[in-house]
């Protein structure tokens, strides 16, 4: 694989609305994001990915955007935007926004216009249908809830499609006008210095335009959309777009590109991310999926270390010699990841670490979301009127209609929920945790006294001094080769609770993080040369070739040759 100047970064979101507001008005800002650069150069950071800062009414939390070519006033102006590429790049850090095409806001111009004149231009940027016998189009279920289709105002029986908000009207790529203009508002922001995107949502873009009926499949009456993006016709579709899309624009640029691609089967993945693919990475979701079900989260299984373990291996197989994945934990879009994959109970320092270890130094570029590094967990939700989050609110719904209780329903969504990713970071165990010195527009998680960055800078041993140890080891120049490029090997498969694997290149390491409270005696697979990294006091030794690995310990060895 050639090999390109993004590989060897570790990347980190900011969610803006919760990461640090300078003003007071209680919303996270541009200058808040600059204020803490420093911080995230210390850490270790080389990719910066901002969650959307365009115009935007904020159904969907900026994912329903009402101009591509403005900052929303609660984040900033332009100039703020300007001066933090500028200051990112000072520190050698690049920029990556979120680009969300495959809708935009019901108050964008476009959809303004197309209502004013359905027949017109406009209307062709859109997907407008009549209804079926006084019926919307098909049965397709949005997936906040809810039928995917709505009623273009002032009309009685003309819809438009939602594959996702009502307020997030769907763009019809099939129009090459609507693709131009994509096209050029993409090549202006990188023209400005962004070094690339993040691309929401891209599978969607390309739909059955026969928009038949699915078989109902919950009590409200609705199909699950997904088989329509499963059709042949759909997929080839999907992929003429997006490589006229990355010719037009990402190519050009030599642009980092991550997609959010869910549906892709493995014998897909070269058409994606391939040395010739559409896209530079795209996000590992396999362990995000496990245990989801098609009547929601009402039926959803929580996956066990060992599940994690088997998705993110099973991950790694399939993208052998074929590109990098992005490798998460979490992100604004999933509850934390330390209340996911670890066991209830396990809220402990090394069991965070050792999760961190385990993903951190699989093959692929890692990408981190804002409060991670700290340990940041789940937070509390009182009543269903504190959630903020639409999709939430969607599955609670579901819950009470598959005939959970009220409390029951709660609880689940609790688990799940997308707002547990939205909570101000936690800067410091003072009011508001350090986010802001006015009301925070979510409540901040009500552990921030004792989970912050004030706590832990600095203090040996602390969940975030860990994780600037691990990003330093893997830009390391002694063992870069070895784990930014060198091949993956999985180890100790037949053990529960052990995420064990070998990375060789110029050099031979093993990555062995024991995510489960028993200990653990092992044999090696050659004798320790050094002992590179471990979250626990105590473990392995230069000149041994076993180990017996203490409950959530995680450990890297550097192997004789």
């Amino acid at each position: 694989m050639e090999r390109q100047w993004w590989q060897d970064k570790v990347a980190y979101q900011v969610w803006p609305k919760s990461f640090y507001d300078t003003n007071g008005d209680g919303i996270g800002d541009i200058p808040g994001i600059i204020e803490k650069l420093d911080y995230l150069q210390q850490l270790g950071i080389g990719i910066l990915w901002l969650s959307p800062v365009y115009k935007s009414p904020l159904a969907d939390q900026g994912y329903d955007i009402a101009d591509y070519y403005a900052i929303d006033p609660r984040f900033g102006t332009m100039e703020d935007m300007d001066r933090l590429l500028a200051e990112a790049d000072k520190r050698g850090i690049k920029v990556l926004m979120d680009l969300v095409v495959n809708h935009c806001s019901d108050e964008h111009p476009w959809f303004q216009k197309a209502v004013a004149d359905p027949e017109g231009p406009y209307g062709q940027y859109f997907y407008f249908r009549k209804g079926k016998d006084g019926k919307p189009p098909c049965n397709w279920r949005s997936y906040f809830g809810g039928s995917v289709w709505s009623l273009v105002p002032g009309q009685t029986d003309l819809y438009y499609l939602h594959l996702f908000h009502k307020k997030q009207p769907d763009l019809n790529w099939e129009n090459p006008a609507l693709r131009q203009e994509i096209y050029k508002m993409i090549n202006w922001w990188l023209d400005k210095g962004l070094a690339g995107f993040r691309i929401d949502a891209i599978v969607n873009i390309k739909k059955d335009l026969s928009f038949r009926d699915h078989p109902v499949d919950r009590p409200d009456g609705l199909a699950d959309l997904h088989p329509m993006f499963q059709r042949p016709e759909v997929q080839k579709g999907l992929c003429d777009f997006l490589e006229e899309l990355k010719e037009n624009t990402f190519a050009p640029h030599n642009a980092f590109t991550v997609g959010e691609v869910f549906d892709t089967t493995p014998d897909k993945l070269a058409e994606f991310i391939g040395e010739k693919g559409h896209f530079s990475s795209m996000f590992d979701f396999a362990a995000h999926c496990f245990g989801m079900h098609e009547k929601g989260w009402c039926k959803a299984v929580q996956p066990t270390p060992t599940d994690y373990r088997d998705c993110c291996f099973a991950s790694q197989k399939n993208a052998a010699g074929i590109g990098f994945l992005a490798n998460i934990i979490e992100n604004h879009d999933e509850p934390r990841g330390v209340s996911r994959y670890l066991p209830e109970g396990a809220d402990s320092d090394a069991a965070k670490t050792c999760l961190a270890t385990a993903s951190l130094l699989l093959r692929g570029i890692p990408f981190l979301y804002q409060g991670q590094e700290l340990g940041m967990s789940n937070t509390v939700f009182p009543s269903i009127q504190a959630v903020d989050d639409v999709s939430t609110l969607g599955e609670y719904q579901a819950c009470l209609e598959e005939g959970m209780t009220p409390d029951e329903a709660l609880a689940v969504c609790a688990r799940y929920s997308r707002d547990n990713a939205r909570t101000p970071v936690q800067w410091t165990d003072g009011p508001n945790a350090g986010f802001t010195t006015g009301t925070p527009w979510m409540p901040v998680n009500p552990n921030y006294t004792r989970i912050n960055v004030q706590d832990q800078q600095g203090r040996e041993g602390s969940v975030l001094e860990y994780y600037k140890k691990l990003i330093s080891l893997r830009k390391d120049e002694k063992y870069k080769e070895t784990l930014v490029w060198g091949q993956w090997e999985p180890l100790f498969e037949d053990q529960e609770g052990l995420m064990a694997y070998r990375r060789r290149a110029d050099k031979d390491l093993l990555v062995i993080c024991n995510l489960s409270d028993s200990p653990r005696s092992l044999a090696l697979p050659g004798t320790i040369k050094k002992v590179l990294l471990t979250n626990q006091e105590g473990g392995p030794q230069p000149g041994f070739d076993r180990y017996a690995a203490q409950p959530w310990q995680a450990v890297v060895l550097e192997m004789d040759a």
